[in-house]
């Protein structure tokens, strides 16, 4: 019900306002991931919750930044809410988040809880996979100026791919090895 409502709110008003709009778009994620966890039987720890609505908050800035490249490069304005932001604030607001991501997945792998149910003491390690998939996003959004899609990026790009891939082979290797 609150996602419904909460969509129903970004739809009509919410998205025209500035930072409102994508702290709405990153609380979506987390509604879906109570949702999830709920219908799982799956106990949230509270720094999922957290690196969930940052990164997806970095990521909606991402995409931000991408709509604001776009109208200035062509005057082609994607949506009214655009003229809240611009590049300088988006690129600071962006690294303040994927620092803060960073520092929630580190928080996340040491704490007692996770590392007991994950059975490793070494998910910390796995940090350097993640900093790596950020850095390599952040490389296509600064450098690349190409942070439209995030779901295109990572089907097309090969590192954030093998990041991923590795990432996951490294988690599973933790816990199950």
């Amino acid at each position: 019900m609150i996602y419904i409502v909460l969509n129903i709110l970004y739809t009509l008003k919410l998205k025209h306002i500035p930072i409102l709009d994508i702290f709405i778009i990153a609380a979506g994620f987390d509604v879906r991931l109570f949702v999830g966890a709920f219908a799982g039987g799956v106990v949230l720890s509270e720094w999922i919750i957290i690196m969930t609505f940052l990164l997806a908050l970095f990521l909606a800035l991402a995409k931000r930044r991408d709509d604001v490249i776009l109208q200035e490069s062509g005057g082609v304005k994607m949506r009214k809410v655009i003229d809240g932001y611009n590049k300088q604030f988006l690129d600071i607001a962006m690294a303040i988040s994927a620092s803060i991501v960073m520092l929630a997945y580190i928080f996340w792998s040491i704490s007692l809880e996770v590392r007991e149910r994950l059975h490793s003491d070494y998910l910390y390690l796995s940090s350097v996979f993640v900093l790596a998939g950020i850095f390599r996003y952040m490389q296509i959004t600064f450098v690349e100026n190409r942070s439209g899609s995030p779901s295109k990026i990572v089907l097309k790009d090969r590192f954030l791919q093998v990041v991923i891939l590795c990432w996951l082979v490294f988690l599973l290797i933790l816990m199950y090895v």
